[in-house]
C-alpha cells in the first residue's frame, strides 16, 4: 500500500479549480492509499472551527468520507490554517500532528514538517509565527466575532502578499543550517516539508553522512504529491484535468 503526502493547496472558493482537483483526488487515488498526510496550508485561511464557510464544508465532508472508507488521514498546521482545532478533527476524522513529526516508512526514518519554522532568516515572520502559535493568543482570537476574525485574516493575507514581493527569495526560504540541525537532531534520513512552494529533492551533506530534503509543491497551477510505497518514493506533478 502507498502513502501519499500533499501540502499547500490553499483551498478557497475563489480558486474552485483547486477544490475540484482535490475532491477528485480524494475520491480517486487517495481511496487506494494506506494513509494521506496533509502537511499544512490545506486552506487559504482558517479563522476558527465555527466558520460556516460552505466551500470548506464540502472539503470537510470529502475528508470525512475518505476516513470512513478506511484511509488514515493526518493533518499538520500550516501558516494559513494554524487555527484548525479539535472540532475540525472530530468532524473530519483526521488526526492532527505536531510540527515536526517523525515517521518510519518502509525502513526509512522521515521527519515531517510544514517548513515555515525553518525560515529563520525572515525574522519578522518568525516573531509573528511565535505569537500566532501561542495558545493564549489563539484563545483571545476565538473570543472575537467571526466577522472580526475574517477581517483580521484578510488584512494579514494582504500584508503577506505585499511582503512576499519585496523580500529576497532566499530570506523566505528555509535556512540551510536549520535544515541540517533538524535532520541531525532527529536522526532521520529524510526531511519532508512544504511551505516554500519549490518542489524538489535536495541532497543534504551532514559531514559523516548524506541525507535528503524533499519539498512538496503547491496546487495553484497543478497538483503536487509525494507517493511512497515498498519500491520507494516519487515526487510527482498532477496536471489539472
Amino acid at each position: 500500500m502507498k502513502t501519499l503526502f500533499i501540502s499547500d493547496l490553499h483551498l478557497e472558493a475563489d480558486r474552485p479549480e483547486i477544490g475540484d482537483q482535490f475532491l477528485a483526488f480524494l475520491e480517486g487515488e487517495a481511496r487506494d492509499a494506506d494513509a494521506l498526510y496533509i502537511l499544512g496550508d490545506l486552506f487559504e485561511f482558517w479563522v476558527g472551527d465555527d466558520d460556516p464557510n460552505e466551500h470548506y464544508a464540502v472539503m470537510k465532508s470529502a475528508l470525512r468520507a475518505l476516513v470512513d472508507s478506511g484511509v488514515r488521514v493526518y493533518f499538520m498546521h500550516g501558516n494559513r490554517d494554524f487555527m484548525i482545532g479539535v472540532d475540525f478533527a472530530h468532524e473530519t476524522g483526521v488526526q492532527i500532528l505536531p510540527d515536526p513529526h517523525p515517521v518510519e516508512l518502509h525502513g526509512t526514518n522521515v521527519l515531517l514538517s510544514h517548513g515555515d519554522a525553518m525560515c529563520i532568516d525572515d525574522i519578522e515572520y518568525q516573531q509573528i509565527r511565535a505569537m500566532t502559535r501561542n495558545p493564549e493568543w489563539q484563545a483571545m482570537m476565538l473570543t472575537k466575532s467571526l466577522e472580526e476574525r475574517l477581517a483580521f485574516a484578510a488584512n494579514a493575507r494582504t500584508e503577506s502578499q505585499k511582503k512576499s514581493t519585496s523580500l529576497n527569495a532566499e530570506i523566505v526560504d528555509v535556512n540551510q543550517g536549520e535544515v541540517e540541525k533538524m535532520i541531525a537532531g532527529h536522526g532521520v534520513d529524510i526531511l519532508l516539508h512544504g511551505h516554500t512552494h519549490r518542489p524538489a529533492v535536495h541532497e543534504v551533506d551532514l559531514g559523516e553522512r548524506t541525507a535528503k530534503r524533499i519539498v512538496l509543491g503547491d496546487w495553484f497551477e497543478q497538483g503536487s504529491v509525494l507517493r511512497w510505497d515498498e519500491h520507494g518514493y516519487s515526487l510527482d506533478v498532477m496536471p489539472r484535468p
